[in-house]
């Protein structure tokens, strides 16, 4: 990782909608989903999304989501392809109303990272590959980024986020996880 938080491996794309973090340690990284419209994949909507590009009228499905600010650190498409929108030092807007073991504002102190699919379809064999990939070199500069503490959206907002949803294969990706 560079000094700036930004990888070297990823499509470097600057989201807007991002602060500065608390002083406080990443020591969480939240897996979500995300394809738009839902189940539709490969399009450019997810980084309009992030970028705040993204119009009410291009689809009947984004009339919410035209003016929301909301970000997430890494985006792993379908074919693998990795692309970072906030550098790992500053705060994305991934979690919203959340808790992690007590702590309220997951935001605060996790990395985001999005995964193309919904919470009804499988993952792809290249998207754990990079999000594996991924998580063992962030833990190479956030030591307390353990893997007991990659999680979902909705370990962090049960009753209120699904993501990655039933679908995802922690048992698998955690045992794979370990062995790398």
């Amino acid at each position: 990782m560079q000094w700036d938080g930004w990888l070297d491996n990823a499509e470097k794309r600057t989201s807007p909608n991002f602060n500065e973090r608390p002083d406080c340690q990443v020591d969480l990284l939240v897996v979500h989903c995300i394809s738009l419209p839902e189940g539709s994949y490969g399009g450019p909507w997810v980084d309009r999304l992030f970028l705040n590009r993204i119009r009410g009228t291009e689809h009947p499905s984004f009339a919410d989501l035209e003016g929301l600010e909301v970000s997430a650190h890494f985006f792993i498409a379908r074919d693998g392809t990795l692309t970072q929108y906030v550098n790992c030092f500053s705060r994305a807007w991934h979690a919203g109303l959340s808790s992690f073991n007590g702590r309220t504002n997951c935001n605060d102190f996790s990395i985001g990272v999005e995964l193309e699919g919904c919470d009804k379809d499988g993952y792809e064999p290249a998207q754990y590959q990079v999000l594996r990939d991924l998580v063992k070199r962030l833990q190479d500069y956030f030591p307390a980024l353990s893997s007991e503490r990659v999680v979902g959206h909705e370990h962090i907002a049960p009753g209120r986020k699904t993501d990655p949803g039933p679908q995802f294969a922690w048992k698998e990706f955690r045992e794979e996880l370990e062995k790398a």
